[in-house]
C-alpha cells in the first residue's frame, strides 16, 4: 500500500517494512525500523503505522502530541490528518490524538464504525449502515454529510470530504475553489483519495481519474494503467501498480515523488 502526507510519500512492503521519500525535516521519514506493519497512514509532517498485533507506531513532529499513540491496542485502522491521529478500534470505537482545537478529536461517542479518515482539523467515520459522521472543522461544508448514504469509502483532503457510494459513484463535499468535488460525473470507481486540493479516483479497469487544483502536474494521471492503490498529498499523487511497483507526479521539491525505484512486493 502506499500513503502520503504533505511533502512525504510512504510505501508499504508485503515483507510489512515500510519505505519513505520526501521530506524528514521532523523525522516523518524514520521508518527503517518498522516491523510487523500492515497498515501506514500519513499527516502533514508525521507517518504513523498499526502493527500486527493492533498497537500503533508513529514517528515525525508531534508538538500537538499526534504521535502519542504508544497506548492504543485492538486497533484495525489508522488515519493521520495535519495536525491528530484516529485509530479505529476493533470494537468500532474510536480514539483520536493530537491537536483538538476544532474537536477533531472528540470521537469518544462514535460506535459502529468501519473507517476513518482525517483532514485539516476535522475527522470523519464511516458507519456499518454506509452513513458517515463527521466532527471538527467546519467552515467550507467539508462534515457536511450527514445525509450521505451507501457509502463504502471516505477520504478527507484539507478542506473536502469525498465518499464512495456501493454503485462506484462519488459524492463531495466542502472547499471547491480548484474544483476538487466536481467528481458528479465519475463512475465504476472503487477507491478515492483526497489532497489538499485535488480528488483522486481509481476506476476498476486500473486507470485513473482526477479533479481539481493541477499548479504542479498533480492530476496529470491520464496515462496510468494498471494500479490498484492512490494516495493523494500536498501538491502531489502516488499510484500503486499491481506488480508492486510505484509512479507518482506532482511537486517533487523535497523528493516526495522520488518513488520509481520502489518495489513493494
Amino acid at each position: 500500500m502506499v500513503a502520503t502526507g504533505s511533502l512525504h510519500s510512504v510505501g508499504l512492503r508485503i515483507d510489512h517494512t515500510v519505505v519513505c521519500a520526501g521530506d524528514n525535516s521532523n523525522g516523518q521519514c524514520d521508518v527503517g525500523d518498522w516491523t510487523d506493519i500492515i497498515q501506514a497512514a500519513a499527516g502533514a509532517d508525521h507517518t504513523v503505522g498499526l502493527k500486527a498485533d493492533g498497537t500503533v507506531v508513529a514517528v515525525g513532529y508531534n508538538y500537538d502530541g499526534q504521535c502519542d499513540v504508544g497506548g492504543w491496542t485492538d486497533i484495525i485502522k489508522v488515519a493521520a490528518g495535519v495536525t491528530h491521529t484516529v485509530g479505529l478500534d476493533s470494537d468500532g470505537t474510536v480514539v483520536a490524538v493530537g491537536d483538538n482545537l476544532y474537536h477533531e478529536c472528540d470521537v469518544g461517542n462514535w460506535t459502529d464504525i468501519i473507517q476513518v479518515a482525517a483532514g485539516w482539523g476535522y475527522t470523519v467515520g464511516l458507519k456499518s449502515d454506509g452513513a458517515v459522521v463527521a466532527v471538527g472543522v467546519d467552515n467550507c461544508g467539508q462534515c457536511g454529510v450527514a445525509n450521505w448514504t451507501d457509502i463504502v469509502q471516505i477520504a478527507a483532503g484539507w478542506s473536502h470530504t469525498v465518499g464512495l457510494r456501493t454503485d462506484g459513484t462519488v459524492v463531495a463535499v466542502g472547499l471547491n475553489d480548484y474544483g476538487q468535488c466536481d467528481v458528479g460525473g465519475w463512475a465504476n470507481i472503487v477507491q478515492v483519495t483526497a489532497g489538499v486540493a485535488h480528488t483522486v479516483g481509481l476506476k476498476a479497469d486500473g486507470t485513473v481519474v482526477a479533479v481539481g487544483e493541477n499548479s504542479v502536474g498533480e492530476c496529470d494521471i491520464n496515462d496510468w494503467t494498471d494500479i490498484v492503490q492512490v494516495a493523494a498529498g500536498l501538491y502531489h499523487t502516488v499510484g500503486l501498480k499491481a506488480d508492486g511497483t510505484v509512479v507518482a507526479v506532482g511537486g517533487n521539491n523535497y523528493g516526495q515523488c522520488d518513488v520509481s525505484s520502489w518495489d513493494l512486493t
